[in-house]
This record gives C-alpha cells, sequence and structure tokens, in this order.
C-alpha cells in the first residue's frame, strides 16, 4: 500500500505516531484543523504543497492564535516519525483514509462539517461506513439480560439486513456487534483504543476476512483507553448511523453523555429500552425526548426504528441539518458492488453540502512542485531499514548521543538501543565514548548519502 503526498501531509498534521506522546508540540484538533484546511481551500492550496519546505512564502498571510507557522512547521517535520509509524500499522494490516478518501463516511462530513475527523485507521469493508444502520449503545457493566437483549437486538437486525453500529467496548457494543456478526450480519465499530490489537483478535478475525464488519478509529491504533478520547467518539456513532437504540444508560458517563449529545442535535431519532434499573438513566433519557424502545425483545421490530424523522428546527443546532440522510426504512446493507451515497440526497446535493471538510477534495487541479515527495511505498521497506536512513542523515554532520536520536526520530529508547547496538555490529555506525555518540561509520558514509538521496 502506498501513502499519497497528501495524505502524508495530513498525517503530519493531525496524527499522534507514537501511544504515549506528549509535549509541548500538538497534532492539529479537528477544529484546528477544520479552519486551517479552509484557509487553504481559500487560497488555493492543497496540504501536499506544505510538503515543499517553501511554508513562509505559502502561508505569509495565514494568522491563527494556537496553529501557529512554528507548529505547523514542526508537525511536518515529523517525517522520520510518520515512515516508521506507518511501515509497522500497514504491514498489521490497516488502512488510512482522509476526509478526501471517496469511502469517507458521508454523514460524518454532512452532520459534522469542519469538526468531522481529518483522518481515521481502520481495518475490514470501507463499504459499511456508508451504509447507515442501527447504532447500539450502553453500558460496560450490564445484567445479563440487558446483554441477551442486546445480542438478540443484534440478530434480529442480521435478520432485518441492517447494519449494527457501535463503539466496540466491552459489554453492550461489543455484545451488539457479536449478535450481529453470529447472525451473518454486518456490523461497524468506532474505537476509541487499542485498534491495532483489536483489529488482530481472534473474535473478530473471521469477520474481518469475510468482509462483514469494519473497525476504525480517529485516534493513534496503539492508544490505550482515555475517558476523552471515549467521549469524543461518541458522536460519530450516532452519526454514521440511520437511528440509535440505548439498551442501558448510567445518569453519567459516556453513554449518557452521547445520548444527550445526539438529543440535543437531533442527528438520528435515539430509542430508549425501559428499565426498572434505578441505577439507570434510561427514564430521564425518555422524559428528555427519547422515544421508548419495548422491553421484550419479542415485542421488537427493528423496522420500527427507522421512522420518518420528525421536523426538526435547526435555529439550535450548528452541528445538525434539517435535511440529512434519512431514516425512513431499515437501510440496505451496502455490499462491495454497491456504496452510494445516504439517505435521498442526489450526488449534487451532496456537493452543496460539502466545506472546509472536504479541502482535499475541493483543492483546484494544479501542478505539484517538484519538490512535494512522492507517494510512499512502504511494502518492502523494514523498521530497520528507515531507521539506518535517517539515523546516517542524523548523523552526516556530527556524532550524536542517544537523546539526541530519540528525539529526532520520535522512537522509543530502548528499541532506539537495540538499533544502534545492530548498526554499530553490522558496521553501519561507530559508537564514541565519553560522552557516548554515534557517528557514521567511514566505510559507510558515502553509502548513507546515496541512500538519503534515492
Amino acid at each position: 500500500m502506498t501513502i499519497s503526498a497528501n495524505t502524508q501531509a495530513i498525517l503530519l498534521l493531525t496524527a499522534h505516531f507514537t501511544k504515549g506522546e506528549s509535549g509541548a508540540l500538538k497534532p492539529l484538533t479537528p477544529k484546528e484543523y477544520g479552519r486551517f484546511a479552509e484557509w487553504l481551500r481559500q487560497q488555493s492550496l492543497a496540504p501536499e504543497q506544505l510538503l515543499s519546505g517553501r511554508l513562509t512564502d505559502m502561508l505569509g498571510a495565514w494568522q491563527d492564535k494556537t496553529v501557529t507557522i512554528d507548529r505547523i512547521s514542526a508537525l511536518l517535520d515529523r517525517g522520520s516519525a510518520l515512515a516508521l509509524t506507518m511501515e509497522k500499522w500497514l504491514r498489521a494490516g490497516l488502512w488510512v483514509m482522509t476526509r478526501s478518501d471517496p469511502d469517507y463516511p458521508k454523514r460524518l462530513k454532512h452532520y459534522l462539517r469542519g469538526d468531522s475527523p481529518a483522518v481515521f485507521f481502520g481495518c475490514g469493508n470501507k463499504i459499511l461506513l456508508n451504509g447507515g444502520g442501527l447504532a447500539v449503545v450502553g453500558s460496560r457493566n450490564v445484567k445479563e439480560a440487558d446483554l441477551d437483549y442486546t445480542r438478540k437486538v443484534g440478530a434480529l437486525a442480521a435478520s432485518a439486513g441492517v447494519s449494527i453500529v457501535s463503539g466496540g467496548a466491552r459489554g453492550v457494543d461489543e455484545t451488539a456487534m457479536l449478535g450481529a456478526l453470529e447472525a451473518e450480519g454486518t456490523a461497524v465499530g468506532i474505537l476509541s483504543d487499542s485498534l491495532l490489537r483489536v483489529c488482530s483478535s481472534a473474535k473478530y478475525r473471521r469477520y474481518l476476512l469475510d468482509n462483514n464488519l469494519v473497525l476504525i478509529s480517529p485516534f493513534n491504533p496503539e492508544a490505550g483507553f482515555k475517558v476523552g478520547n471515549a467521549m469524543q467518539r461518541n458522536k460519530y456513532i450516532y452519526c454514521l448511523s440511520d437511528a440509535a437504540l440505548a439498551v442501558h444508560s448510567g445518569k453519567t458517563g459516556g453513554t449518557w453523555n452521547g445520548a444527550q449529545e445526539d438529543l440535543r442535535y437531533r442527528w438520528v431519532p435515539l430509542w430508549v429500552k425501559r428499565t426498572d434499573d434505578p441505577e439507570a438513566g434510561n427514564l430521564e433519557l425518555i422524559a428528555a425526548g427519547g422515544r421508548e424502545a419495548p422491553s421484550n425483545i419479542d415485542e421488537v421490530e427493528i423496522s420500527n426504528f427507522f421512522e420518518e424523522k420528525a421536523d426538526q428546527s435547526t435555529a439550535d443546532q450548528p452541528l445538525s441539518s434539517s435535511n440529512g440522510p434519512s431514516a425512513k426504512k431499515p437501510p440496505a446493507v451496502p455490499r462491495p458492488e454497491a456504496g452510494a451515497d445516504p439517505g435521498t440526497e442526489t450526488q449534487a446535493e451532496w456537493r452543496q453540502n460539502q466545506t472546509a471538510a472536504e479541502i482535499e477534495q475541493q483543492a483546484p487541479q494544479h501542478e505539484v512542485d517538484a519538490s512535494v515527495p512522492e507517494a510512499l511505498d512502504l511494502s518492502s521497506v523494514t523498521f530497520y531499514e528507515l531507521f539506518l536512513v535517517k539515523t546516517k542523515e542524523i548523523c552526516g554532520t556530527r556524532p550524536r548521543t542517544t537523546d539526541d536520536l530519540v528525539e529526532a526520530l520520535a522512537v522509543n529508547k530502548t528499541q532506539l538501543n537495540d538499533w544502534l547496538k545492530q548498526a554499530v555490529e553490522d558496521g553501519e555506525l561507530t559508537k564514541l565514548v565519553k560522552p557516548v555518540r554515534y557517528e557514521v561509520s567511514l566505510k559507510q558514509a558515502t553509502l548513507a548519502l546515496e541512500s538519503c538521496d534515492r
């Protein structure tokens, strides 16, 4: 798989490349990138042109309190970290998509506009992302009766040809997805953490191979659980679906906040299972505008969740649109030969709704500067080979300490020491002492320069 120059630029601006990445340099948030992308569009610039190194000339008129030119420059200077990280993720079977990709979820761009994620990492059948479905959400720790109800809802959705859309978390989310998949249905999982681990897990492997499942995340595929990421992810679950069912919600937490957000912006109809659990917030959600779903699974009819949306005023709905994808009937599960736009809008109407979120597609055609890197082909490159090229480049001017290399390459120190030891044994680098530093071996200096030029 190759990564285009445009995708490289967007990743450099918006993505974390190590799961524990921290410090003063932070990738652009969706809102920040949205502002910057809109300005680029107005200047007839595409993200890939930023890789030419002429930032001062191109961004001379750009002014923003948080997205400074220095910050943009520092983010774009993480090329070695990008190469090392993407080689690992792509070899593990992950793919990356930006808002310019044809399979990027149109519902997200429609509902969230410039707040839709600039990048998604994922594995599985991309076509499912534009097929809609029934979002099923709920708490991690619920009673067995609720899990049994959830599992049967997933199976009923599969029988009706409706995808389950959920967050993949332990409890209701995972149970709904597996309920559909085990009944030969399809599912869409929007994860807030551990995408790389989940994509390789045995419980999902068969469904990924059968093209019945897609798993995506806007966060680092190796990132651990963070409450903030889980909260941010919730809106994507609703906006990728045609209707939502809350099986069990507490009175605080992710399920509660996500349901409240959907009720506020009215993305999709929210159905809530009635429960007698005094600790649950289900009744409060119904009182706030949620529609009551049958508590008896035998009374559940999947098609009833997909009613015509009531007329909705958008005066106080900055992230919503009254003419969004319709939930008139259960959506047909898309197959590889399908992939039509969601809802009743025509392609022309979707184009009218496009904003800065589509800057990668909206930018006019132009000749790419010769200094812009070509697509990155990682199919035959190893971590160690990438490390050698970049390290020889860094150490070519003077010896460098281990700390210098950790900062420049943005890699784990333990891994770096292993590679340095191997490079010394291979005669690629020379180790100096007092203090410990590394320089390019005299025999390899010429080869290193040639490798960097290729």
